[in-house]
């Protein structure tokens, strides 16, 4: 028995109401119709009962005549329960219109969420998105006109025999779907997240996007429709995976489930690259691990491999590109390495256009893998990590059937994977800690029970609404920050391509132009340091010398960043908000082809050129460090130990006196002869210094390979 099991044993019994009992004991449709059987007066309520919040609109008023029927409570006693759990709800007409409509839906999807199989059914999907448009409208002050309301259409559920729970005759007010009306985001992000399957906080603005991505930010009835019913085939898929021979087979441990399988039809195998073959096989991603089962040709069995994504086994996970005999040319793999291998394994997955299939699979794996990091990284126990993978687990079947219903991938910052997306904002550290904050904070795991409910793990009643929980403001801001900020750095790199300049030549150009102030900042201090004009130099010498004197020397550079935010203050002053001037740049007129590479190929000689420079000096200096060459690693020595007795003797604000000083004062007449002598001197004996020996040999094809 799990630790889940048994908290879950341990917990005293609660009393059932009617609604409880009849939910637990019956499918949702006929527990529907038996609700339409056994109304009484006091709970057949039409849209009329509903008059006691007269400021709803006639779409919001049937959402509340069916809420009340499936409470089997009156409009009237939902208000009372209303002002009793939510003590501080707004006075004002129409926010506590719409406080009260989302009360009433928020309570009657946690109801219906507590059945199995709930998102199968057609009258769930039309009730909430009709609770949405009701959102949408859900005063009298910002009704539609009558002419667009919306009217039942081809979507009616009828039942001449029991009455439909959602919807009432034709001549009742109930305001069904209609294809014309849409959804926008604040409705579907206030109702959505209270089923746990069907949107994410975390993720909900990424999960809109994706279902509205040909709608231009409405969201139709159709589109909703497909995503759920997509969703609930996703769900069953993994449970029959999950009560199957094949999960047997992969001997499963404790609360482990089976996510996704690639690779299972022979013309469409996933193949794993060792060295340099290739097998063929079948990968399977499940909560804690991959599994790979090869087919290797004379062998009767296949041959399992498991690649454990739960331990702390500095596991890497990234998209690489594979080919045959370890060629690198078709950018379709993922690759896994581990302190567990020795060398990393490639999973390849071949199509014959693009890399979906290969990104798809990354996605989910990387969740899995972030999920686990998070729960090592706050060393969550049992229950919130129960709640971090539960909560993984419940997005990657989300995310599977946005695939499949609109063939699209969410990926990057619109990715609906919320471990994936936190790694890939800004201020990830806080958003992580703001999730684990939620995770100790939410009383009810409310991912875990519903994923108890379809049988994945030990089965539980949802005990909370997660809507009645919310964010805490914490996360809220958290991740309004962070999108805040992706969006300025999606706005900051796209004027980043505005300004590429192709060319070599122009590239130069404008670095030039850019690097100007301080190409003249640098001019002038050389002029100085040369004594072009000697009435400056020694006013320098002079002002430089007063204060290293009088102390102030090393203040100087605390008042130079001060002086520079002064100026740039003084600069946002004056600019007032407005968009910088363009720099103009005046490049050379376009090259040709030929010129461009007889550039080019002189650019590389200089650079090889340095490059042959900068060895020649790093061998004389190993000359003089394994005494090549005696008498000059002697006087190296010496210069050595002279230094350090300065130091040590010296205070140290004379020795920067003296540097400072000598510096300055190098290239002023009466001193000109003698650095002369001094660097002509230096540069002879630098010249007897002959470069330590070095030996070049080439690795051939074979030493490569090894």
């Amino acid at each position: 028995m799990s630790g889940l099991e048994m908290e879950s044993n341990s917990k005293p019994k609660r009393s059932i109401g009617v609604f409880e009992r009849l939910s637990k004991d019956k499918p949702l449709k006929s527990f529907l119709s038996s609700i339409g059987r056994r109304r009484s007066p006091e709970s057949d309520t039409s849209a009329d009962d509903c008059s006691c919040v007269s400021d709803l609109s006639p779409v919001a008023k049937s959402v509340v005549s069916r809420c009340a029927r499936i409470l089997e409570l009156s409009a009237a006693q939902i208000e009372k329960d209303f002002q009793t759990d939510v003590t501080d709800y707004p006075k004002q007409r129409g926010l506590y219109a719409r406080e009260y409509l989302q009360y009433c839906c928020h309570k009657t999807l946690h109801v219906l969420i507590n059945r199995h199989n709930y998102l199968a059914d057609k009258d769930f999907r039309s009730l909430t998105y009709d609770m949405m448009l009701a959102w949408q409208d859900h005063s009298t002050e910002n009704q539609l006109l009558p002419n667009e309301k919306a009217q039942s259409n081809s979507l009616k559920v009828e039942d001449q025999n029991d009455g439909s729970l959602f919807y009432e005759d034709s001549t009742a007010l109930a305001v069904q779907v209609d294809t014309k009306k849409t959804v926008g985001l604040r409705a579907f992000s206030k109702i959505a997240p209270c089923s746990p399957f069907i949107a994410d906080f975390v993720t909900i603005n990424n999960i809109f996007d994706m279902l509205t991505t040909s709608s231009a930010g409405s969201l139709h009835f159709l589109i909703y429709d497909k995503y759920l019913k997509t969703l609930d085939k996703i769900l069953k898929s993994a449970k029959n995976y999950m009560s199957s021979q094949f999960a047997i087979r992969l001997n499963l441990s404790d609360g482990e489930i089976i996510l996704a399988v690639e690779g299972n039809t022979p013309l469409n195998p996933v193949l794993k690259h060792e060295g340099i073959t290739a097998w063929p096989g079948r990968l399977t991603i499940t909560t804690h691990a991959l599994y790979f089962e090869s087919l290797r040709i004379g062998k009767n069995n296949a041959r399992l491999v498991k690649y454990d994504l739960s331990g702390d086994l500095k596991q890497v996970v990234k998209r690489e590109l594979t080919g045959p005999l370890g060629a690198r040319l078709f950018d379709r793999a993922v690759m896994y390495s581990s302190t567990s291998l020795k060398e990393p394994v490639y999973f390849e997955f071949p199509e014959l256009r693009g890399h979906s299939r290969r990104d798809y699979c990354s996605e989910i794996i990387h969740e899995i893998l972030q999920a686990h990091i998070f729960i090592r990284q706050f060393n969550l126990e049992e229950t919130e990590r129960g709640k971090a993978l539960s909560k993984a687990t419940i997005s990657i079947f989300r995310y599977i059937a946005i695939r499949e219903a609109l063939h699209t991938i969410p990926s990057n910052l619109k990715t609906t994977l919320p471990f994936n997306l936190a790694n890939r904002l800004p201020r990830e550290e806080v958003i992580l800690e703001a999730l684990f904050n939620y995770f100790k904070a939410c009383p009810s795991p409310f991912y875990l029970h519903a994923l108890g409910k379809l049988g994945f793990t030990s089965e539980r009643s949802i005990d909370g609404c997660l809507c009645c929980f919310g964010l805490p403001k914490s996360l809220e801001t958290a991740l309004e920050e962070s999108f805040d900020d992706s969006e300025k750095s999606k706005a900051a790199s796209a004027t980043v391509d505005l300004v590429k300049a192709e060319g070599l030549d122009a590239n130069i150009t404008m670095m030039k132009e850019l690097m100007f102030p301080v190409i003249k900042s640098g001019k002038v201090i050389f002029s100085i340091i040369n004594w072009d004009d000697p009435w400056k130099s020694t006013l320098f010498l002079v002002l430089v010398l007063y204060l290293i004197q009088r102390g102030w020397f090393y203040y100087i550079v605390p008042i130079s960043f001060i002086f520079f935010a002064a100026y740039l203050m003084w600069h946002k002053l004056q600019s007032k908000g407005e968009s910088l001037d363009a720099l103009k740049i005046q490049v050379p007129s376009s090259k040709n082809a030929v010129e461009q590479i007889i550039i080019l190929q002189d650019s590389i000689s200089r650079v090889d050129d340095i490059v042959k420079e900068v060895n020649i000096t790093l061998l004389k200096l190993r000359a003089l460090l394994v005494v090549g060459v005696p008498k000059a690693t002697e006087m190296v020595v010496l210069a050595l130990f002279v230094l350090a007795g300065l130091l040590i003797f010296i205070p140290i604000e004379h020795l920067v006196l003296f540097q400072v000083v000598e510096t300055l004062t190098r290239e002023m007449p009466l001193r000109k002869k003698t650095t002369d002598k001094v660097r002509r001197r230096f540069r002879d004996w630098w010249a007897r210094i002959p470069v330590a020996p070095v030996q070049i040999t080439r690795l051939n094809k074979d030493q490569k390979n090894s």
